[in-house]
C-alpha cells in the first residue's frame, strides 16, 4: 500500500522547481535530441508551472507536475510539427531553392559525344583509348598495332579537331538570357 503524501495548499516554494531543472533537462533531450529544443521545453515548462501556482493552483508534486507539463508541450508541438511542418529559417534552405540550369552542361556533353562520332574512326580509336580508358601511348600503340609516334599525331590531330568542332558548335554558342 502506497503511503498517502500530504497535499500541499500552498504555493510551490522555487526551490522544488529549481530542483527538478536538471532532471528535466535531461528528459527533453532524450526526448528531443536536441540541446535548444530541449531548453525550449524546459523553460516553457517552468513558466506554464508558475502561472498555474500563481494561479493558485494545487500541486501535490512538482516533479510529477512539471514533467507532465514537459510531455504535454512536447506532444503539442510534435502535432503542430505534424500539421504544418517544421518551419525553418531562410539561411538554413537558400542554397537548395535554386541551383544552376542543368542544360547547358547537358548539351555540352551532347556535343562533345556528336564531335567524337564524327572524328575518323582512327583517331576516334585513339582518342577513346587514351581519353576515356586511361590507356598510355604504349599501350595504344599495342592494342591497335601502330607505331607509338601515329598514336602521337593521331591524337593531336583528333584533339585539334575536337577543339574546332566545338569551338564551331551552334549549340553552345546560343545566346544566354540574364
Amino acid at each position: 500500500m502506497k503511503s498517502a503524501r500530504p497535499a500541499r495548499t500552498g504555493p510551490v516554494a522555487g526551490n522544488d522547481l529549481a530542483g527538478q531543472v536538471r532532471s528535466l533537462r535531461r528528459y527533453a533531450i532524450a526526448l528531443t535530441g536536441d540541446p535548444s529544443e530541449a531548453d525550449d521545453l524546459v523553460q516553457e515548462s517552468l513558466v506554464r508551472a508558475l502561472a498555474r501556482i500563481e494561479e493558485g493552483a494545487e500541486v501535490r508534486n512538482a516533479r510529477t507536475y512539471l514533467f507532465s507539463i514537459l510531455h504535454n508541450l512536447r506532444v503539442d508541438l510534435l502535432a503542430r510539427r505534424a500539421r504544418h511542418g517544421t518551419v525553418l529559417p531562410l539561411e538554413a534552405v537558400e542554397h537548395r531553392l535554386s541551383r544552376p540550369a542543368e542544360q547547358p552542361a547537358r548539351l555540352r556533353h551532347a556535343e562533345l559525344a556528336l564531335a567524337i562520332d564524327a572524328l575518323p574512326e582512327p583517331q576516334r580509336a585513339v582518342l577513346l583509348l587514351v581519353a576515356l580508358e586511361g590507356a598510355s601511348y604504349q599501350e595504344v600503340a599495342e592494342i591497335l598495332d601502330i607505331a607509338p609516334g601515329t598514336v602521337m599525331s593521331r591524337l593531336s590531330r583528333a584533339r585539334k579537331a575536337l577543339r574546332t568542332l566545338m569551338e564551331e558548335s551552334t549549340v553552345t554558342n546560343l545566346r544566354r538570357m540574364t
